[in-house]
């Protein structure tokens, strides 16, 4: 099994072609983008893509020298159209992997299929524990002692794809939804350029629902680093 370790980019490949998809404020976005200057991740952001104008990670990514694009899926009668306005504006920059990053907009079949496995998410929670939103609140709700965020293939079954990694934390007594929001948050900053990093020297590939790392298969809930 590998290592959580970073591995050293692969210099004489061309980087991989990257298009993020936001709805918010970006610090996922941010993380990325930090690790490919900082790290030298072999990789290119080549767009930022969101449904709202005024989305933060879309001046993260002027900021950052990224084509930052603004669709208003409020213009499409039904999601179907969106999403093929969505292709449409994705398609050009010819993209090995579309990361979404607090994409909340729930994607159609056709659009997932159209990127069967090069479609990645992080969702906050350990899935398969509770899908959907709100989901620091519902852990406290329901007494978990442990939390966490997972990265995951993006399937037709909403949040329901074969994770590629989960990082966990210990839900306190005194924790609030709050506060694991910030705790969550912190891990996914280190979880999501590390599954980048993976995908920069093609250490993991989907095959058959089955997610690969280095060749060897990993297990339903992914791989999880020490805390």
């Amino acid at each position: 099994m590998a290592s959580f370790s970073d591995a050293l980019p692969m210099k004489d490949a061309s980087p991989i072609k990257i298009v993020a998809l936001i709805s918010g404020n970006g610090s996922n976005l941010q993380a990325i983008i930090d690790a490919i200057a900082e790290r030298g991740l072999n990789a290119k952001i080549c767009a930022v893509i969101s449904n709202i104008e005024q989305a933060y990670g879309l001046q993260r990514a002027s900021k950052a020298g990224i084509p930052a694009v603004w669709i208003d899926h409020k213009k499409y009668s039904n999601r179907e159209q969106f999403d093929q306005a969505l292709i449409e504006a994705i398609d050009p920059y010819q993209p090995d992997l579309i990361v979404l990053a607090g994409f909340m907009r729930i994607l159609t079949e056709p659009f997932v299929c159209h990127y069967q496995g090069r479609l990645i998410n992080i969702h906050p929670s350990l899935l398969p524990r509770f899908r959907g939103l709100n989901t620091h609140q519902r852990v406290i709700e329901e007494g978990d002692s442990e939390h966490g965020a997972s990265i995951h293939f993006v399937t037709p079954d909403l949040d329901g794809g074969p994770v590629i990694v989960q990082a966990r934390i210990s839900v306190e007594a005194n924790d609030s939804a709050e506060t694991l929001a910030q705790k969550v948050q912190q891990q996914e900053h280190k979880i999501y350029p590390q599954v980048v990093e993976w995908f920069c020297d093609n250490r993991i590939r989907l095959n058959q629902n089955k997610v690969y790392l280095d060749g060897n298969e990993l297990h339903d809930r992914g791989y999880s680093p020490p805390i």
